[in-house]
């Protein structure tokens, strides 16, 4: 099984997933009655862009670093924001997705004990859970439900629901029928993994793997996190 989490402020043991702390209660970003930022979207730099950065980091939306310049991990952080808030998926900071953050959107645990991989399949959401409470939020794209073929076979692109745990995992990219699987941490023997991905859009859209962004995964493994024997609930 994993090792037990460190908290910052504790001792590094070796093996144990090191995760952020729990976010602070949401705070309103702007004060009632003020106007809100304008549409920010790709491509967009500087103070607002970095104050929406700091916001969803605040509330556990993860895309790294927070830099001032609206790229594709604020997009995936944006896009899971507006899933958790039920908004239209378009990874635009608009007026309706800046008034949701002045709110704080977050998603709740299942899972109640020791760190958990929960994959929200109707939100499209992946969640760093620890003892009940959801560390950090990501945006995900996961089985499409439909049938493909592959090497003569038909199967469905399916993300199997239940509780599962690591098994194997491969530091680097994994080759497959399919294609390369990044930095894949397997949970299911048809083969299905949490791993990374170019492309992790807004909804549904892979065979059956949970995707989530290369720069995510490589986040993933640097904080130890989904290591052997990770519970990974599907829901």
């Amino acid at each position: 099984m994993p090792g037990s989490p460190v908290l910052p402020g504790s001792p590094v043991l070796p093996g144990s997933p090191v995760l952020p702390a729990p976010p602070a209660p949401p705070e309103p970003v702007l004060a009632a009655g003020t106007d809100l930022p304008g549409l920010l979207g790709p491509g967009d730099q500087g103070a607002p862009v970095l104050a929406l950065q700091r916001r969803l980091v605040e509330l556990g939306y993860w895309l790294g670093e927070p830099n001032g310049i609206y790229g594709v991990l604020t997009v995936q952080a944006v896009l899971a924001a507006q899933k958790v808030a039920g908004l239209e998926r378009d990874g635009l900071a608009g007026p309706a997705t800046w008034a949701s953050l002045r709110q704080g959107p977050r998603p709740l645990a299942v899972t109640g004990s020791g760190l958990a991989l929960e994959v929200d399949v109707t939100r499209q959401l992946l969640l760093v859970v620890q003892d009940g409470s959801v560390r950090q939020i990501l945006n995900t794209s996961t089985g499409t439900e439909r049938w493909y073929e592959v090497r003569g076979q038909r199967l469905l692109a399916d993300t199997p629901r239940g509780t599962w745990h690591v098994y194997r995992q491969v530091d680097g990219v994994d080759p497959g029928p399919l294609g390369g699987l990044y930095r894949p941490k397997y949970f299911h023997t048809d083969g299905i993994a949490v791993h990374g991905y170019v492309s992790v859009p807004g909804r549904a859209a892979s065979h059956g793997c949970v995707r989530v962004t290369n720069e995510a995964m490589d986040w993933l493994w640097a904080a130890g996190i989904g290591a052997i024997g990770t519970t990974v609930l599907v829901r």
